[in-house]
């Protein structure tokens, strides 16, 4: 997959809605593009789910996970005069919240700005609204407005999907599609060639809220090493971030296969492709904390992608961390017969 294609998947992913338990539209999408790979690629229950490679009994099982949810906000109140209240999907900030532009996903989507005072007249208080203090203005009245939307009704933030300079990107989701974009990027390296371990794709629903989609597909799945490919935080290299463009960040915690986490460090030694170390005290807040944990205990690790402004309208990514994910991960299916 040439850069240009990597682009165009991963805007495509982007712009594609799927707030937690409302991720029919992206799983569809991307259990499309599954299928390329994956003849029998399906949506089970929310994930998307799909195989290839050795299917002999012998062969290692290896499941590659990514979530495909997103951050947002649920319909909770449409007051009379015609504001929308809302409550949080997944931890949000909400100082970034005002006169943020929101498609609301209801009988037709619609735009919205969450409300603000002007600095004219808070008399100089910057204080954050309470989630229930929240209000989305639409511009229609409230008769109109209940005849679009409904309470439960999902709304996510507009942000922009778009190039930055030189190879960085920005997308209000990009935690977690830059994750299923480095896996299919990994399976695109086997056009030409088998692999030698049988492979599963978990794409999983509800990461953000409760990781329910991680439990139930690695319970049907039931392989026997779960690589969970995520994003963590970007930064300077210190205080556990990682630096953006310089490679995956492998996972070393308590919660994880030490042995493995070696193993993908010692493979991208030796095949010179950039890492870097992402070292964690206890659990890991991702989805590998659940494979862990799977039946009898699934051996993980995670692999992370450097990310600006996480859980924000304007996260950042490095595509060449997306690649470099992705052929670290071909590597891995590559010799893992072996490890």
């Amino acid at each position: 997959m040439n850069q240009k294609s990597l682009k165009k998947l991963l805007s495509e992913l982007c712009t594609v809605s799927g707030t937690s338990g409302d991720e029919s539209q992206i799983a569809e999408f991307a259990c499309k593009k599954l299928k390329k790979y994956c003849p029998d690629a399906h949506i089970q229950n929310g994930n998307v789910i799909g195989s290839m490679g050795n299917s002999s009994p012998d062969a290692v099982h290896v499941m590659l996970d990514a979530h495909l949810d997103q951050i947002g906000l649920i319909v909770t109140e449409i007051t009379d005069d015609g504001f929308v209240g809302v409550g949080n999907i997944g931890g949000l900030d909400r100082r970034w919240f005002p006169a943020q532009k929101v498609t609301l996903h209801g009988k037709k989507e619609i735009s919205g700005i969450i409300s603000t005072l002007p600095p004219h007249l808070n008399n100089g208080e910057e204080k954050v609204q309470k989630i229930t203090q929240v209000r989305i203005d639409t511009g229609y009245p409230a008769e109109e407005l209940r005849k679009i939307l409904s309470l439960g009704d999902r709304v996510t933030f507009t942000g922009i999907t778009e190039e930055l300079a030189g190879t960085r990107f920005a997308s209000p989701c990009l935690d977690d599609r830059s994750g299923i974009a480095s896996i299919l990027y990994a399976l695109d390296e086997f056009k030409k060639e088998e692999i030698p371990c049988k492979v599963s794709v978990l794409f999983s629903n509800r990461e953000e809220v409760n990781g329910c989609g991680a439990k139930t597909g690695c319970f049907v799945i039931n392989p026997d090493v779960a690589l969970a490919v995520d994003v963590s935080f970007a930064g300077d290299g210190t205080e556990g971030t990682g630096k953006a463009g310089e490679g995956a960040m492998i996972g070393f915690s308590p919660s994880l296969s030490r042995k493995l986490s070696e193993t993908l460090v010692s493979i991208a030694e030796d095949t010179k492709i950039p890492y870097q170390y992402e070292v964690m005290s206890g659990r890991t807040g991702t989805n590998a904390d659940d494979f862990s944990v799977c039946r009898e205990g699934v051996r993980a690790c995670t692999v992370s992608i450097p990310l600006f402004y996480m859980h924000t309208p304007v996260e950042v990514i490095d595509l060449n961390d997306i690649k470099y994910t992705g052929k670290l991960i071909a590597e891995y299916l590559r010799r893992c017969q072996s490890c």
